[in-house]
């Protein structure tokens, strides 16, 4: 049986162009916000935004498409499970922050195909743990 369950979905828009790093073993590594926004009447039956904001990490092939596709203002749709990060300040104090860890990600929006208007790219990419690239699904329903 299993302990527990850790996953997260989120759609929403990136708040930045991914961050890109590059380890010496060849492994990238990309970070970047992501804005989940909902929209509810407050008690005076106003229409009112709440925007939260994830720190989302992407590994490897992922990590990589970020870097070539994902710009400030996408929409992608993500799924990950959530990881604390633990570390020590300048002054020396613990400090901790909260992470989504990505390893399946669709781009919902972005950059237009030349086809004609309105057109968006729709990719789906899975992490594939065994250290090559993911490569986008085929079997899509329709």
């Amino acid at each position: 049986m299993a302990s527990g369950i850790n996953k997260v979905i989120l759609i929403g828009n990136l708040g930045k162009d991914p961050e890109i790093q590059k380890f010496d073993n060849g492994v990238k590594k990309a970070t970047f916000s992501l804005a989940t926004s909902e929209v509810f009447k407050n008690k005076e039956g106003e229409k009112t935004t709440h925007t939260e904001w994830h720190n989302i990490v992407l590994w490897r092939g992922l990590a990589e498409i970020a870097e070539s596709y994902l710009k400030k203002g996408n929409t992608i749709y993500l799924e990950g499970k959530i990881r604390r990060r633990d570390w020590e300040d300048k002054e020396g104090q613990k400090r901790y922050s909260f992470e989504i860890i990505g390893d399946n990600m669709t781009m919902l929006g972005g950059p237009r195909k030349e086809g004609g208007p309105g057109e968006t790219i729709v990719e789906t990419v899975k992490e594939d743990t065994s250290g090559d690239a993911p490569q986008p699904e085929d079997d899509l329903p329709f």
